[in-house]
């Protein structure tokens, strides 16, 4: 992993520290629905935390609120969906945003045509993916990280199951072979086509490794056994839709029903209970969330 990387990592855990502090605020309003007074309850959990003052707590419970609304609007989040979550309260929404941050870093980067990997990223734990497992490979040479190759390998075998194989046709790409398929996309279809189907170098999600395209990669996928199956199923294990139908003008890039992207269960569970499986709307919220000084 890049010395990005590796920053990233300790700069969540001291974000993560902090919002252990929202989590006892998160305890204390469970205890207040229950019956008992807000000061009791903060009493009792400024008592459990040990080293947490009542006023600390008191503070940060008013910290959360004005960090929620501002990770909501820096993100974007429609109204009614934005809605939803502050009516869950932190006692409901806390716990599930920080099981989704839980983890490598690169799960839940924002990585979208306003926002790029690190100068020379490349995952160091990139796997060769061929025709051994449960899944099909259309071309020699395809890499995915081990994390998710593991996953697709775990969805696969689930798929073969119920009948349906699942074939791997496009997913890790270097920052140098992406800036190649773009160019190749703009000669042949011009800029603004281009634009609307490939990312530029450095802003693809395939570079980060956790990325891959389906099947035939044209619209007909959607169509398909594997298509409606990975749909319905991939975000047990962790696969989310990047690219959904109806959403360009968010995501900057049409409706891809093959291109999936891996961030794990425990985001894949959030994007779709919070974000109605919108993608782009759990990714920006999280770097807004993440971004904002608690």
């Amino acid at each position: 992993m890049s010395g990005a990387a590796t920053f990233e990592r300790s700069d969540h855990r001291m974000r993560f520290a902090g919002l252990i502090c929202v989590s006892l605020v998160a305890t204390a309003a469970f205890s207040c629905a229950r019956g008992a007074s807000r000061e009791q309850a903060l009493a009792r959990t400024a008592d459990t935390a040990g080293v947490v003052e009542v006023a600390e707590i008191a503070d940060n419970a008013d910290a959360y609120g004005q960090r929620l609304e501002h990770a909501l609007l820096g993100a974007g989040i429609p109204r009614s969906m934005g809605d939803r979550i502050r009516a869950a309260g932190e006692a409901v929404f806390l716990p599930d945003l920080l099981a989704a941050e839980e983890g490598d870093p690169f799960l839940r980067r924002l990585v979208d045509k306003r926002h790029a990997l690190p100068d020379g990223y490349e995952p160091d734990d990139l796997v060769t993916l061929d025709n051994s497992g449960s899944y099909r490979v259309s071309r020699s040479g395809l890499r995915l990280r081990q994390a998710a190759a593991d996953a697709l390998e775990r969805m696969a075998q689930a798929a073969r199951a119920e009948g349906v194989t699942l074939t791997a046709s496009s997913a890790y790409r270097s920052f140098d072979y992406q800036a190649e398929v773009y160019s190749r996309n703009v000669r042949e279809s011009g800029q603004e086509t281009a634009d609307r189907e490939s990312s530029r170098p450095g802003f693809s999600q395939h570079q980060l490794g956790l990325a891959v395209d389906f099947g035939s990669i044209t619209d007909d996928f959607a169509g398909t056994s594997a298509g409606r199956w990975i749909l319905a199923n991939g975000p047990a294990y962790g696969w989310s839709l990047s690219f959904p139908d109806g959403y360009e003008q968010l995501t900057g890039y049409r409706w891809e029903s093959w291109h999936y992207r891996y961030v794990g269960t425990g985001l894949a569970a959030f994007i779709d209970k919070w974000f109605d499986g919108i993608q782009q709307y759990a990714l920006q919220f999280i770097h807004e969330w993440e971004a904002a000084a608690f």
